[in-house]
């Protein structure tokens, strides 16, 4: 017995496979033309890719730009305009915060300056005493330390005291008690410290109080001037002159 076509000829009743069908007719049943079997299998063939920039930038060439309208372009550079403005406002705001900033702290720096010099200033006649006590040697024992302990605080604070013997005289930062005239000196010097003067940086917390010494060479050479114009050309004075007539109407 001749194997069947539908199978594969072993005889082991392996699984079978349906009948193959090709439709070789040259008329097309569907639409009733005629096949062309070349075509059918050019068709068929691999379409070539085409990259994608390719095609962007040609449909980029065929897009037409409207033209932008005024109304947009006036737009735009008003908004430009509007850019500045607010940027020199913000520079504006800047600079007077800046100013501020400046104004406060040097304000701040007064007041504390203000306030420290109250409180030193009542100080003073305690830093006199302490003073005295040390020109007479009685600056000893806890008191020395107290002292000098009072010193160091109001010298950290910026407190300084002046007013030394040969100074020349200040009337900005001396106050002159009295006036004497002392030779060999060629300005006004401090020849006496009553009380001494402290300050704060430029501030005058009390002014010193001095005897100043005043130069006396012109005076006296003023004096032996004046002496040397009374004399007579003939070597005789005034007074001798009355004397001689006195004597010759006795």
């Amino acid at each position: 017995m001749a194997p069947s076509e539908n199978t594969n000829g072993t005889g082991d009743g392996e699984e079978r496979q349906g009948p193959v069908i090709r439709d070789n007719r040259r008329i097309d049943p569907e639409t009733g033309q005629v096949r062309n079997p070349e075509a059918e299998g050019d068709a068929t063939e691999e379409i070539p890719e085409v990259a994608e920039e390719e095609v962007v930038e040609a449909d980029l060439e065929d897009v037409e730009v409207p033209d932008t309208p005024e109304s947009v372009v006036s737009e735009a550079i008003n908004a430009d305009e509007r850019v500045v403005e607010l940027t020199n406002d913000v520079k504006r705001v800047q600079a007077e915060y800046a100013n501020y900033r400046k104004r406060v702290d040097r304000d701040r720096v007064a007041v504390r300056e203000i306030a420290t010099a109250q409180v030193l200033g009542e100080l003073l006649p305690i830093l006199d005493d302490v003073g005295r006590a040390r020109e007479h040697d009685e600056l000893n024992g806890g008191f020395k330390a107290v002292g000098e302990a009072l010193e160091a605080v109001v010298t950290k604070l910026g407190l300084e005291r002046y007013a030394e013997k040969d100074d020349e005289f200040d009337p900005n930062l001396h106050e002159a008690l009295t006036l004497v005239p002392v030779p060999g000196i060629s300005v006004q010097t401090v020849i006496e410290v009553f009380q001494p003067g402290y300050r704060i940086g430029e501030r005058i917390l009390r002014p010193a109080r001095v005897v100043v010494g005043d130069p006396a060479d012109g005076g006296a050479e003023a004096a032996a001037g004046s002496a040397a114009e009374g004399d007579a050309p003939g070597g005789e004075s005034p007074a001798a002159d009355g004397a001689d007539g006195g004597e010759d109407d006795r």
